[in-house]
């Protein structure tokens, strides 16, 4: 069972995941289009080079053959350019912010529940990382006991000559907690079971790059459910040594043990990636959970011919998104935002 995709927007490098973790599930790509020559488009025709460059996108949403169109355009852009696709009868993959401002999101609830569509964003984090998969695993045999809170941590690197001017404008990404921190939203509600939060309390910063101000590179969440507790924080310090773009690490505490994920990289310990340490009443062992699967991409696949939610609910997708704006909204600016 396999899809026929298009590609609109290819400005930031998840889309070279998105595509590749789909190609490597037998799906097809008719072509691709991005406005202008950001500097990815050299990595996206690299990788897939045997996908045409279309001139307008129209053409795309107009091909009756394409089932699903992934998108990693300008965050700013991704709302109204997944309601075009939504209402050509398509499905979307998005890359994370799935949108910028809580207007863009009520227009894609209403969208959804015109056409019927699938919504879906690509929380590679999650999606795209092995060892979730496994923690997933031991959450449902009760290895840790009931979840009460989760720690998530995402750091990045700046990486400044390869950021577009975009990058630098708070109202073309969002703001660090409508980026980054989606992420930490996605996985605090999924291993919570919670379908419901508040946020409790937010705040962004620029203490690093002052002459940027319209550059966040730091920022927290305190989130609170009737299940659990969770805090966030993400930032762009990750520093030069590391040899990987950042250290991200969960940690999911329950009432009987523990699990930490280091998801990229073991700071001068193991080598390689997904790295999950266990700890409770019976086991204190390190894991490695790299040869888990991936079963976002195959559900995926799945709910487009089968009109199900398997991969993600539409309510969780668009409920994590929700809250990563909300926390952005009624953020506390710190340093140079002050």
């Amino acid at each position: 069972m396999t899809l026929t995709l298009g590609v609109i927007g290819v400005d930031h490098r998840h889309i070279y995941g998105q595509m590749e973790k789909m190609r490597a599930r037998g799906c097809t790509c008719k072509g691709w289009w991005t406005e202008g020559e950001p500097q990815t488009v050299e990595g996206f025709v690299k990788r897939f080079p045997d996908v045409p460059r279309v001139a307008d996108y129209q053409v795309l949403l107009d091909d009756p053959e394409i089932d699903m169109i992934l998108m990693a355009a300008v965050p700013v852009d991704r709302a109204e350019l997944a309601i075009k696709a939504m209402r050509a009868g398509k499905d979307v993959m998005t890359d994370k912010p799935g949108c910028t401002t809580l207007d863009q999101l009520a227009a894609l609830r209403a969208c959804v529940a015109e056409t019927g569509r699938i919504w879906s964003i690509d929380f590679s984090e999650r999606f795209e990382v092995p060892a979730m998969t496994r923690a997933t695993e031991l959450l449902a045999e009760g290895a840790i006991g009931q979840v009460v809170q989760t720690v998530g941590l995402g750091p990045h690197r700046l990486n400044r000559p390869t950021r577009p001017d975009w990058f630098f404008d708070e109202t073309s990404y969002g703001g660090i907690l409508t980026d980054i921190a989606s992420h930490q939203v996605d996985q605090f509600l999924f291993l919570t079971g919670s379908t419901e939060a508040q946020v409790v309390s937010s705040s962004v910063g620029n203490f690093a790059n002052p002459a940027d101000p319209g550059l966040q590179d730091f920022g927290e969440i305190l989130l609170r459910s009737d299940k659990a507790q969770g805090y966030i924080r993400v930032d762009w310090y990750t520093p030069d040594a590391l040899p990987n773009w950042g250290d991200g690490r969960l940690t999911i505490l329950g009432t009987e043990g523990y699990i930490e994920l280091r998801k990229y990289v073991d700071v001068a310990g193991r080598d390689g990636t997904d790295h999950l340490y266990l700890v409770n009443g019976e086991r204190c062992e390190y894991i490695d959970a790299s040869d888990a699967p991936l079963p976002y991409f195959d559900r995926l696949i799945a709910d487009v011919r089968n009109r199900t939610e398997t991969a993600m609910t539409q309510a969780h997708c668009f409920k994590a998104t929700e809250l990563a704006l909300q926390a952005q909204a009624q953020a506390t600016r710190l340093g140079a935002l002050a």
